[in-house]
């Protein structure tokens, strides 16, 4: 085995540091909200949102995660950005199928968003990332809620 000089120790210690680094890039944030800023929000409906209120979001099924509620508000009108982060990508992509069995009727697949996504019978939109679901409520323009739901998954 060969030996490591300084340099050779220095470098192999930077690309065990990064990696680490990279792993952890990974994981959603601890505050979901700031996944959809109220600024990127309002560019892409075409109207100003304040700053979103976090609330709790009820479990889906006993013994599943709770997630977020993200309510922005513009006047009198509400987007609601509702995010789950599951224990593992193929928890998530169970309940998801679950989900969908029971709001899906009557919803049309939409492909390029996160790993998987529909919009329902009402116009929202529910996608799915890695561990992570979320659901886009607020506007019927699929477009804007398609870009929405982009810029969301290029954080996870």
């Amino acid at each position: 085995m060969p030996k490591l000089n300084g340099l050779s120790l220095i470098v192999a210690l930077l690309l065990i540091a990064c990696s680490g680094e990279l792993a952890r890039a990974t994981e959603p944030p601890t505050d979901l909200c700031s996944l959809l800023p109220a600024a990127v929000l309002s560019k892409a409906v075409g109207q100003t949102y304040g700053a979103p209120t976090a609330t709790i979001a009820p479990r889906p099924f006993p013994n599943t995660n709770q997630g977020t509620n993200c309510t922005y508000k513009s006047g009198a009108h509400s987007f609601l950005f509702r995010v789950y982060v599951d224990p593992s990508a193929s928890t998530s992509a169970d309940l998801f199928a679950k989900l969908k069995s029971y709001f899906g009727s009557g919803s049309k697949d939409v492909s390029g968003v996160g790993d998987e996504a529909y919009l329902d019978k009402f116009g929202d939109l529910h996608v799915r990332k890695g561990k992570v679901r979320y659901f886009l409520s607020g506007t019927r323009d699929s477009e804007k809620l398609n870009d929405l739901a982009n810029g969301i998954a290029a954080q996870l």
